[in-house]
């Protein structure tokens, strides 16, 4: 979820039409256009995803591709298996089924018009045998025992048309995230910086990741990217983990030159090298 800004116009299109057969007593689904950019909304002006319609491929939000972290200390490789709570635009859910071929992607996403939205307006793929998309709620998704340890990596940004904090956000809830991961695992959640809901959050993980867990620095929309790891204690040198950001960076077009500098920085006692 970030801001509105710039003007928009509205671009209503078939999402009435959706929004009215799914009859669900949820936010209705709305979009706007500026720029070339399409944005998604709840029916309000808050921005809970963006593409950019040349691009539909890219992911678009610096906060969006800084939920990629988890590239930086897990190889991809058959058999892995990626969570993705919240599909919005579906940004990560179309990076990894094109970057990622050896991944399986299943995304949890409770509101129908969202997963419709994403398929009719933001090129995101029909599930295959590399992508099951399940309309459910993230809350007993992680509470789910048919979960425990399937996840190598569990990407988390969930919220809803009022956007006061994320929509889940109890150690509770957390502690469902740590059990659905393997180990090693690494779990990335989009928190809203400028808001109370910060702190209770990043409280929340730190307890059900026994504080493993690192900080991106505030991106320009006032998010924040929180990364939390399972399994042995992780040491590198930083100019080790630079070497894989320049891989991926090579690979997929990710931005992820200024990811090892500004982890290290935001951190304390991560200075000098990599250690959690």
């Amino acid at each position: 979820m970030v801001q509105a800004h710039g003007c928009v116009y509205s671009v209503m299109l078939a999402i009435g039409r959706i929004n009215r057969m799914l009859q669900q007593e949820m936010e209705p689904v709305t979009f706007s256009e500026s720029g070339g950019i399409r944005y998604l909304h709840f029916g309000s002006e808050l921005i809970q995803g963006a593409m950019r319609i040349r691009d539909p491929n890219e992911i678009y939000l610096e906060y969006n591709q800084q939920m990629m972290a988890w590239l930086l200390f897990l190889e991809t490789k058959p058999g892995m298996r990626v969570a993705q709570l919240g599909l919005g635009t579906g940004a990560l859910t179309k990076f990894t089924h094109q970057y990622c071929p050896a991944v399986k992607s299943t995304v949890v996403e409770l509101n129908p018009a969202v997963i419709v939205s994403a398929r009719t307006m933001f090129s995101v793929p029909d599930d295959d045998r590399r992508l099951e998309t399940l309309q459910a709620d993230a809350k007993q998704f992680v509470k789910n025992r048919q979960y425990r340890n399937a996840f190598d990596a569990v990407q988390v940004d969930l919220y809803d048309a009022i956007c006061d904090g994320p929509a889940a956000s109890t150690l509770e809830f957390y502690k469902g995230c740590y059990e659905i991961l393997r180990s090693p695992g690494v779990l990335t959640v989009n928190l809203f910086s400028r808001h109370k809901s910060f702190d209770i959050n990043l409280q929340n993980i730190c307890e059900a990741f026994d504080n493993r867990v690192l900080l991106f620095p505030e991106s320009h929309d006032c998010n924040v990217v929180a990364i939390a790891f399972k399994g042995p204690h992780l040491e590198a040198e930083w100019r080790d983990v630079s070497a894989r950001a320049k891989l991926i960076r090579e690979q997929t077009d990710l931005p992820t030159n200024k990811w090892v500098a500004g982890i290290s920085r935001e951190n304390a006692r991560q200075e000098s090298k990599l250690s959690i």
